[in-house]
């Protein structure tokens, strides 16, 4: 081999390829460096590359590819033992490259790869033309696959564009089909509208038919429940009626008696007030009396006139009481949630009943005082108190009704007093002859005592 002045070889290497190195050109060239890498021991390696020694050659041009093309670049004494390996392996090949006549069967790829690593005189025009040569069967290949390409294109064009038209048709019948169908829809629907609308207006009418008849039969419910009412506290009234006839019957005497008497009693001891009232003398009248004059103690229309009272006076109470064999009849619940609601239900009958007692003993009239039994938990244990007789309205039975029904049981013409705040009640027993009071005149009067 020729050497130049400097002492290196004259085999090309003076020469620079100008351009990177082509790929193709590239990948063969890795290669021949992983196939002659096994030859070389690890001191004759690079250091850059003796991590790699032990590698297969298909794992060191995988994994040391760039490592190697660099120092086969780079090294000129690895580049010339890697040439050493491949004059050994392609011998042939190596010849014809320094004779500088390339075999013309041999891939270009090999050639230009050879070229690279042996440096022979006008490697670089090889390995240029190589890489136009694989440039050109790349642009070939490439030219051929994308006509091809084009061609399967086309065919796939005609095919769709003809599927497109089948599609097209079908869905052109298809759609005339659903337009058919829509305006069948359509009539149908506007015929079913019209049909709702006809049965909605029944169902107006009729619904208003039902709340009328509705409305009738609650009314006449109501009616029927007011006067089933009705007759049931007639009914308790006939039964307590029939109950006290049958008591008095066994102790010898009926009830009509007894309200006669009472009655009687009750208009002697009127008469009797009324001449303490009229000041009228036992005896009969004298001629002397007939003169008109102005006796001591006798009352003027004016001295009456002045002696009259407000309604919530409690001293009316004294007098409505004052009069003969009166009967006070008294609300409990009504006055004593009135007068103390805050104290419980049974603090209040008690000193209600404490309060009347007194009362009673002070004014002698009957006092019967009147509690609702709806407001029970439990049945009461008391001991009413002298001179007060204590109910309690059986279950389904009102205070109001009870008291209505001791006002009816009293013969007319006695006088009855009922205390109560309900204008109800007050209304009812003034109907049937009762004298009302309010609530507050009653605690007015209590409270005194």
């Amino acid at each position: 081999m020729v050497e130049s002045a400097g002492g290196e070889p004259d085999d090309g290497t003076a020469e620079v390829l100008d351009r990177p190195l082509p790929d193709g050109v590239r990948r063969r060239v890795v290669q021949i460096v992983s196939d002659g890498f096994g030859g070389l021991t690890p001191a004759e390696l690079p250091a850059q590359l003796r991590q790699y020694a032990r590698f297969t050659p298909t794992r060191r041009a995988k994994f040391a590819g760039n490592a190697m093309a660099a120092a086969l670049e780079g090294d000129t004494l690895f580049r010339q033992r890697i040439g050493e390996r491949l004059r050994e392996a392609q011998p042939e090949l190596a010849g014809a490259l320094d004779a500088g006549a390339p075999p013309p069967a041999a891939d270009p790829l090999d050639v230009a790869a050879a070229a690279y690593v042996l440096r022979p005189a006008g490697w670089v025009k090889l390995v240029a033309a190589a890489g136009e040569e694989a440039q050109r069967a790349d642009a070939e290949r490439a030219d051929e696959e994308t006509r091809a390409e084009l061609e399967r294109l086309r065919a796939e064009l005609a095919a769709a564009r003809g599927q497109t038209r089948a599609e097209t048709e079908r869905l052109r019948a298809e759609l005339e089909a659903a337009r058919r169908e829509a305006e069948s829809m359509h009539r149908k629907l506007r015929g079913a509208l019209s049909d709702v609308k006809r049965g909605e207006a029944a169902l107006r009418k009729a619904a208003a038919e039902t709340e009328a008849v509705r409305a009738e039969g609650q009314a006449q419910v109501s009616a029927a429940e007011s006067e089933a009412r009705r007759l049931k506290a007639r009914l308790g009234e006939t039964e307590a009626a029939l109950e006290a006839s049958r008591k008095a019957a066994r102790e010898g005497r009926s009830v009509e008696d007894m309200r006669v008497r009472l009655l009687l009693d009750t208009v002697l001891e009127a008469a009797q007030g009324l001449r303490r009232e009229l000041a009228l003398p036992p005896v009969s009248v004298r001629p002397a009396e007939t003169v008109d004059a102005v006796e001591p103690g006798r009352m003027s229309p004016k001295d009456i006139a002045a002696r009259a009272l407000s309604e919530n006076d409690p001293a009316i109470l004294d007098q409505l009481l004052a009069l003969p064999q009166a009967h006070l009849v008294v609300d409990g619940y009504n006055v004593t949630k009135t007068g103390y609601p805050t104290m419980p239900l049974e603090k209040q009958r008690l000193r209600l009943l404490g309060s009347l007692s007194q009362l009673a003993l002070q004014s002698g009239a009957e006092v019967t005082c009147v509690f609702d039994g709806a407001e029970l938990a439990a049945p009461v244990l008391l001991a009413p108190p002298r001179g007060v007789r204590v109910l309690f309205s059986k279950p389904g039975v009102t205070a109001d009704e009870l008291i209505r029904q001791l006002v009816r049981a009293e013969p007319p013409g006695r006088p009855v007093v009922v205390v109560s705040t309900d204008r109800e009640v007050a209304d009812g027993v003034a109907k049937a002859g009762a004298r009302p009071v309010a609530s507050v005149v009653l605690l007015k009067r209590l409270s005194r005592s």
